[in-house]
This record gives C-alpha cells, structure tokens and sequence, in this order.
C-alpha cells in the first residue's frame, strides 16, 4: 500500500539546462563558406575577451549581433579556463544564443 501511496504522490519535474556541442572525434567538415568562427576567451579572471579586446559582459551579445551581420552563419567558440566561473560561461553562452547564433560550442583552454 505504501509503495502505491509513493508512487501516485510521486511528481517528476524535468529540469532545464543548456545543450552544449561536444567536440568529436572526427576532423570537421570542410566548409565552403570561408568564415572565421568568432572566438570568446574567458580567462582565469573572468575577463572577457573577443578579437583581443577585454569586453564588460554585457557587450558579448552586440559583438555577436555585429559578426553574425556580416555572416549570417556565424560560429561562436567560447573558450573557457578552466579556472573561470561558470557563472560567467552560461551568461556569455546566453548572451550568443540570444544574438541569434545557432552554434555555439564550449572549449577549455589548455594549461602549460
């Protein structure tokens, strides 16, 4: 009776998140369109920065907005040390989606 009882007062909440790119194991495809991807860099100090210009946060997404004007299939890499917060990672990742970009993958930076 107890297990029926747990059962029907059970309630099963689907939590959100953000769906990421993952990188496979196959070499990209070549494109015939010749774009760069727009490349973000978080450091350790969650300075942003994008075409080697430290940006405030709240101008990723006009600096997207303006890369994907002139492309509209623009690529956004987000590359993240992997001392930065994720705190900043999910608001530069939003501001790009919100920018209107499709494809926006995730990479760490590699330590020396």
């Amino acid at each position: 009776i107890m297990l029926i009882f747990f059962i029907v007062t059970t309630s099963f909440i689907k939590e959100s998140g953000i769906a990421l790119d993952r990188p496979s194991k196959t070499p990209p495809q070549e494109s015939k369109q010749k774009s760069l991807p727009v490349l973000v860099k978080i450091n350790d100090q969650n300075e942003i920065t994008i075409k080697e210009r430290v940006v405030d946060v709240r101008a990723v997404q006009a600096n997207v907005e303006r890369a994907k004007a002139e492309n509209p299939n623009t690529v956004v890499i987000v590359q993240a040390d992997q001392d930065s917060d994720t705190d900043t990672l999910i608001s530069v990742v939003d501001a790009a989606k919100s920018a209107g970009v499709t494809k926006v993958s995730v990479a760490t930076a590699a330590k020396k």
